[in-house]
């Protein structure tokens, strides 16, 4: 049963307030001592004298809100506990890779149908029994990007049966799309298969519409209509998936701040369909503008290049197609290249905010010089169909115009928040409203106030952190959840007040805190992000790298830091077959020069 609004504002304020307020509790465990070593263990901040307690447990703001407080470790400190955790994940996932070889993969339409239901409005919802031994565990993962992949190669299928459910049947290494989207990299080097990934898991190309947490079911869409043969209906197949535990990995979508024209007008740099209607877009352009019969003024108007948002993927693009223009574009296009500009729009003072001033001065420098213009403190009132309107009145005339101003809440994650009033008390708490709500969790990555939940990625803010909305924190939280529920079946309610993920006592392997009932084993492994750094291509074959060591942040800018960009990329790549193809890209693209046809 879901709390009142209430209760549920109160329980988030305990929540934000952190952990002290178990010591409250404190007599259901044997004494203080044993209170103290258990949460030591669980690296949770309790003490069970009240003098202590008052001194850390909350800052009041002026506002009346209240901020929880959390120690932040060290660098050192969280590398050396992934490190030692990492010697017995990684020799686990070396065991569960090499056992995959001798197994027959089950057929996954076979294990779909068992599993799912047509969905029935009005009907009971399907349910599974908790008290059925013999089956294993359901666990739903919603998503394939960077939290959900890492989640499918790690998850133990012999514990679980895993149901993927995403719209997209691969994985995107997004880091590279703004050169994918100029021919540096062709779009199938990019990608892994789901299917592919991990082919004991049941995959599902669906859209989750809604989560029925009462009852564990998710009411899934299909992304494929009936049509031609089998139908004219364009109906799509809607179906319900039941589940023990669900991992919502769905990441965020573009902000479009509600600017008229941006959805219908723009292109977006988020999947590899974005990244393909823009490549063909650019090519038409330079060909329109070729025709003899094109006016002096729309040929100008057919080569202006705008790009709205001065964050790393905004300017790694900017970069990009202008080395795209200068060096492949000149060959094919001598007379119109000088007629070609790119144009860079940024609300702020100052571009590339994540790095210091002087890495975003430098990188500022290297655009001009390859031709970019920037427009500094501009904001975008209207985008029509060949024109940007800013909100100071001028109006910029384009060919193509790329937005990327960063990411809003996708409807689901809306109604999930809407759903838990714990989850709206909290992002009321946290200043989140309207398409900037998030998912708010434990370190647990747990649904604070909703059992069996768990979220990674953009659509996750854990309680007292601020992580940034990068690949390599999804990545990491991915690995976290999977390592976690191959050992802890029981996830339990998200929550500062709520014990930690359990296991019968006894069972085998993994890290516990022993609780004073002497029958659960406890997860003591909150998860921890450990930072190396970021990156960002600049053009001219120059880019940004900011690489953290030992509390220290090292900052290499140019050639150099180039090679570090690439050389980072192609590691990073999530297969050898991967790795491979974009090397090719690459070599190709330097001997032969990037492909502009069109299709």
């Amino acid at each position: 049963m879901m709390n009142s609004p209430q209760s549920a504002t109160l329980g988030a304020r305990q929540c934000i307030a952190v952990l002290p307020l178990r010591a409250q509790n404190a007599r259901k465990v044997h004494n203080a001592k044993r209170i103290e070593t258990y949460t030591k263990r669980t690296r949770f901040t309790v003490h069970a004298k009240l003098e202590t307690k008052e001194k850390e447990e909350a800052d009041v703001t002026k506002s009346g809100s209240v901020k929880r407080i959390r120690k932040k470790r060290s660098f050192s400190s969280v590398l050396y506990n992934q490190v030692k955790d990492e010697v017995l994940d990684s020799y686990e996932d070396i065991q569960r890779h090499i056992a995959r070889f001798d197994r027959t993969v089950y057929p996954a339409e076979e294990r779909l149908r068992e599993l799912a239901s047509v969905h029935t409005p009005g009907a009971p919802p399907p349910s599974l029994d908790p008290n059925d031994m013999g089956r294993k565990p359901v666990l739903v993962v919603l998503g394939s990007g960077w939290g959900a992949h890492a989640i499918i190669k790690v998850v133990d299928t012999d514990k679980y049966d895993v149901v993927v459910v995403s719209p997209r049947n691969h994985f995107v290494f997004t880091p590279m799309l703004p050169s994918s989207a100029v021919g540096t990299v062709e779009f199938r080097s990019l990608l892994e298969p789901v299917r592919i990934s991990n082919p004991f898991v049941t995959y599902c190309e669906a859209v989750c519409n809604s989560i029925d947490i009462e009852h564990k079911v998710a009411v899934c869409t299909s992304n494929v209509a009936y049509c031609g043969k089998l139908s004219d209906s364009g109906k799509r197949p809607v179906l319900d998936i039941p589940y023990d535990e669900l991992v919502v990995a769905v990441g965020e979508e573009p902000n479009t701040f509600g600017t008229p024209g941006v959805k219908e007008h723009c292109f977006f740099i988020k999947e590899i369909s974005d990244c393909v209607g823009l490549r063909q877009r650019i090519g038409e352009c330079f060909e329109l503008a070729a025709l003899p019969a094109t006016s002096d003024a729309d040929r100008r108007k057919a080569l202006q290049f705008v790009v709205v948002g001065g964050g790393p993927t905004g300017v790694e693009f900017a970069g990009t197609l202008s080395d795209f223009i200068r060096q492949d574009l000149q060959r094919n296009y001598p007379a119109l290249v000088n007629l070609a500009r790119v144009t860079l729009v940024e609300a702020s003072k100052t571009i590339l905010t994540q790095f210091d001033a002087s890495m975003g001065q430098s990188a500022l420098k290297n655009l001009q010089s390859t031709g970019v213009e920037i427009k500094f403190g501009m904001s975008v009132k209207e985008v029509t169909a060949d024109q940007v309107i800013l909100k100071d009145g001028e109006v910029l005339d384009y060919g193509v115009c790329v937005w990327s101003t960063g990411n809003a809440a996708r409807s689901l994650v809306k109604d999930l928040v809407n759903q838990v009033p714990a989850q709206m008390a909290l992002n009321e708490e946290l200043g989140r409203k309207g398409n900037s709500v998030k998912l708010v969790v434990d370190p647990f990555l747990r649904v604070v106030g909703a059992p069996g939940l768990l979220v990674v990625g953009d659509c996750a803010a854990v309680l007292g952190e601020r992580f940034p909305a990068t690949a390599q924190v999804a990545g990491q939280q991915g690995a976290y959840v999977a390592h976690m529920v191959n050992r802890y079946k029981d996830i339990g309610t998200g929550g500062m007040d709520e014990t930690p993920p359990s296991r019968p006592k006894g069972s085998v392997g993994g890290r516990y805190a022993e609780d004073g009932d002497g029958e659960k084993e406890y997860y003591d492994r909150p998860f921890e992000f450990l930072s190396l750094g970021m990156m960002a291509y600049i053009g001219n074959d120059k880019a940004l790298t900011k690489l953290e060591l030992f509390d220290k942040s090292l900052n290499i800018s140019g050639g150099l830091a180039y090679l570090v960009w690439r050389s980072v990329y192609i590691t990073k790549q999530v297969s050898l077959r991967n790795r491979v193809l974009v090397l090719f890209d690459w070599l190709k693209a330097q001997v032969f020069g990037r492909d502009t046809s069109l299709f």
